[in-house]
């Protein structure tokens, strides 16, 4: 089962706080997971934040999946090597064995086929439950690629949907 969250507050690092929340709490309580959230970290007052990802049942350090462009730039700042890497450590995550999946965003490199579309789509072959933040303006590719696997989740229910599937697995 995907489970995917859309947020309904637009203010920035919101579905990030969210799910990295969620994280905490289902490791707490003993669920095994692998994914990754990410950790947004305020530079400077009116500039963009630096982005790392924390890898979900990884002792290794973040990944900083932004680069520094330089002052004036208007690129894109994703390191897509870095992403790359951190898909690759969650990869090893899931090879160990995991409950459940957390991906901090199904977004741009998602909808293009890269990123971590590979990886939801081998937790999801092996019956591993995955939960996806969903931007608003992703949603069309994330549908593309989930068809009838998406079930949309509510913020205040995340971890009762996690239990759940967690049940469901078990069963």
């Amino acid at each position: 089962m995907l489970g995917f969250v859309t947020i309904q507050d637009q203010t920035p690092g919101t579905g990030d706080r969210l799910l990295t929340a969620a994280a905490d709490r289902l490791a707490a309580a003993g669920m095994r997971l692998a994914g990754a959230v990410q950790i947004n970290t305020e530079t400077s007052p009116g500039c963009d934040c630096d982005m790392d990802l924390r890898i979900l049942g990884d002792d290794g350090p973040p990944v900083r999946i932004t680069q520094s462009l330089g002052l004036g730039s208007q690129g894109c700042r994703l390191d897509t090597g870095a992403l790359a890497q951190a898909v690759g450590r969650t990869e090893s995550v899931l090879a160990r064995g995991a409950d459940l999946m957390i991906v901090n965003k199904f977004g741009k490199q998602e909808c293009f086929g890269r990123g971590f579309r590979e990886t939801i789509a081998r937790a999801l072959a092996a019956g591993i439950p995955v939960l996806v933040h969903v931007p608003d303006e992703q949603l069309p590719g994330f549908h593309a690629f989930a068809g009838d696997l998406a079930q949309p989740v509510c913020a205040d229910r995340i971890d009762d949907w996690c239990r759940a599937r967690l049940a469901d697995t078990a069963a």
